[in-house]
């Protein structure tokens, strides 16, 4: 395998885990001081509103903004204009708080009217999103959110050991409550793409901890009266070339998603989540494992070192070195 990092570089990650752990309480905290300022907007997937595909003929120039500027002339507070497909693409998605259900469906035909001084424009679909369906959607990203914490930790639990999962699931926490802090911070809207998201980075972040969980249960076995802390910075910086450039090279990718507007927030949301999940994997999820093994060592009267904590591990990993 390509190796960008020398072989036998020894830098002492865990020995940073208390400020990183500070910095990382200090982020979620500003994030949750931030809500009464910034508030904790809701998306019109969660909140209620109206959604309304349009598309304009025509070889004339049309943007966001007049368009922004055309709806909100109809008195539609703060309207959302999202160009689908490349720069030049004519058509376009517009979203907004004011509901066009069946009793406000004749709104259609003035917005029709306003944006056809822009151009000959088709109106493709109108969806309307009530307050109902939106409150559902809302506890049916929380118990996806809940659900995966769930599953997961059952999951380590059975793969490694029970200290183990502890660990795993904190950092997975760690990840979507930064995430959300930062987007709170910036002001931007929860909707289903953020959940999406935020779901992904949790099966994102957990693979880059099981490969880590992997190296240092084989490092136990081969070092077993190395400290637990020499360990997990032996593990990490073995595995840091394939941290480096598989994390790198998936954010490259999510990268370029930011240049399409239709799925922004996705991408966004993807790129604080994965930068926090490789961060946390070894601040977090590893820090947290080696408390437990220094109260397991205490109660014991004995040292973290790898030999027991290899026993409590379960058999040799399979998976291939990475």
């Amino acid at each position: 395998m390509l190796e960008i990092i020398p072989h036998g570089t020894k830098i002492d990650f865990i020995g940073k885990w208390r400020v990183c752990m500070t910095a990382s309480a200090l982020l979620i905290l500003l994030g949750v001081l931030a809500i009464p300022v910034r508030g904790f907007r809701l998306g019109l997937d969660f909140s209620g509103g109206t959604e309304v595909q349009v598309r304009f003929g025509g070889d004339q120039p049309v943007g966001e903004g007049p368009i922004r500027d055309a709806v909100s002339g109809l008195g539609i507070q703060e309207p959302s204009v999202v160009r689908y497909g490349p720069e030049g693409a004519r058509e376009f998605l517009i979203r907004f708080r004011d509901g066009l259900d069946e009793t406000k469906a004749d709104r259609l035909e003035p917005m029709r009217q306003a944006l056809a001084k822009l151009g000959s424009v088709e109106i493709e679909r109108a969806e309307y999103v009530g307050p109902k369906v939106g409150a559902e959607l809302r506890r049916a990203g929380l118990y996806s959110l809940g659900l995966a914490f769930l599953l997961i930790l059952v999951y380590v639990g059975f793969r490694f050991s029970p200290r183990f999962a502890p660990g795993a699931v904190i950092a997975l926490v760690h990840d979507v409550l930064t995430t959300c802090a930062i987007w709170i911070l910036l002001g931007l809207e929860f909707d289903l793409q953020v959940v999406a998201a935020l779901l992904t980075i949790i099966g994102y972040s957990i693979n880059d901890t099981i490969v880590i969980y992997d190296r240092i249960r084989e490092t136990m076995e081969l070092h077993t009266k190395v400290d637990l802390a020499e360990v997990i910075n032996r593990s990490v910086n073995q595995t840091l070339s394939r941290t480096i450039l598989t994390s790198g090279a998936t954010l490259l990718s999510v990268l370029a998603l930011l240049t399409v507007p239709a799925v922004r927030p996705f991408a966004l949301a993807m790129v604080f989540g994965m930068i926090s999940g490789v961060y946390s994997t070894v601040y977090i999820a590893s820090a947290i494992l080696l408390l437990l093994e220094k109260r397991a060592a205490a109660r014991r009267g004995g040292t973290t070192q790898g030999s027991g904590a290899a026993r409590r591990g379960g058999g040799k990993s399979k998976t291939a070195r990475a």
